[in-house]
């Protein structure tokens, strides 16, 4: 007697996976097959069959600057943790030269300064993030072809093995460790197959033609420059595509939202809200978008003409508790203008604030979003 046969669906996803793919999509904007990626990474440590012996896959992130390399993993950390900053981060550039490789793993015994150099990576400090719930690590190698040959030579150890022997024969275990590597080979070629306004040379090339262009020349720009033995140990290699004026839109949505949470938490007994007109909000992008420096130098805009001015703002005492203010900008003014509105002041007591914090936190929406519904209610 033949059982019956059901059909299973492996494209399911787990709920708390699904959320987490959800989330990263909200905060690292124009690079959906990124986030999926990474998704499928965590489905499998989260189903606790990631192969043995090895870190829980070895990521290198290609693409050109400010495209969401660093923001990915970053993002993945807030997600995780609570926190962007709940990354091991290694600036290979600081490890050009062979000898700088003892700050990393510190010096042998009997050499020079052996007490003096703590090395950076350690088991603590590989495990220092750890949950009861969630005993993952995140370790990002920044600017990889940077790196001497002696990292190099270093992480393929790590990348094949999953161990680390520090200067003085302790071993560092990266069993449980997502490893992610970045770099911009490749970024120059990339570019000459996208236009930064029009999305295709010449408009003649499909969406999956070029993607399938655009990851062959990172591809081989990667292989060109790292050894076979070290592509080898390579689990997925994930091209981050140019940003385009809708994701920059949505970028500086966040970023607006990023600075409003500084305030709320950093102006110690003035929180007040801002808001962006129209035209303020023009006035950014243009300023701020950059086909060779991506969303870094729209951070950088908004660092520029929103945060320095709301510093002197609050320096000099014309920002009040519970202020409403409005960014604007005039026809063919070279900064924006900034004004305290009388009759909408966001509330004459802490009440209205703290209740506005409070939703947020409750719904996981955006500070900046749950202040907003509390304006228009006190209105």
């Amino acid at each position: 007697m033949s059982g019956v046969r059901l059909m299973l669906d492996p494209a399911r996803r787990s709920l708390e996976v699904q959320t987490f793919e959800d989330r990263l999509r909200q905060k690292v904007v124009g690079q959906d097959r990124a986030v999926r990626q990474l998704a499928r990474v965590y489905q499998v440590f989260r189903a606790g069959i990631a192969a043995p012996g090895r870190p829980l896959a070895n990521l290198l992130l290609l693409g050109p600057t400010g495209s969401g390399k660093t923001r990915l993993v970053e993002a993945a950390a807030e997600v995780l943790f609570g926190k962007d900053n709940a990354v091991l981060k290694i600036d290979c550039a600081e490890f050009q030269h062979s000898h700088e490789i003892s700050k990393l793993i510190g010096s042998p015994p009997g050499y020079l300064g052996h007490r003096e150099t703590h090395p950076l990576i350690t088991q603590e400090t590989l495990d220092q993030h750890h949950t009861d719930r969630l005993k993952v690590s995140l370790v990002l190698f920044d600017e990889v072809e940077k790196a001497s040959d002696s990292l190099w030579q270093l992480l393929l150890g790590i990348l094949d093995k999953a161990t680390l022997t520090l200067g003085d024969n302790q071993r560092v275990d990266f069993s449980r460790c997502m490893i992610f590597l970045t770099s911009n080979l490749g970024s120059q070629e990339m570019a000459n197959l996208v236009d930064g306004s029009l999305g295709f040379v010449g408009g003649t090339a499909s969406g999956s033609d070029l993607d399938q262009k655009i990851y062959r020349t990172a591809s081989e720009a990667a292989k060109r420059k790292f050894s076979p033995e070290f592509m080898n140990r390579i689990d997925k290699v994930i091209v981050f595509r140019n940003l385009q004026a809708s994701h920059m839109e949505a970028i500086l949505d966040i970023e607006l939202e990023r600075v409003q949470a500084r305030i709320l938490s950093s102006t110690h007994g003035k929180p007040f809200v801002f808001q962006c007109t129209p035209a303020a909000r023009e006035f950014l992008l243009a300023e701020g978008t950059d086909a060779k420096y991506g969303a870094r130098h729209l951070k950088r805009a908004i660092e520029r003409h929103i945060v320095f001015p709301i510093a002197n703002l609050l320096a000099t005492d014309q920002i009040r508790l519970g202020d409403l203010i409005t960014v604007d900008v005039e026809p063919g003014a070279s900064k924006p203008v900034f004004f305290r509105e009388e009759k909408g002041a966001f509330m004459g007591s802490g009440a209205h604030l703290a209740s506005a914090m409070t939703l947020g936190a409750a719904s996981g929406g955006s500070a900046l979003s749950a202040m907003t519904s509390s304006l228009a209610a006190v209105e």
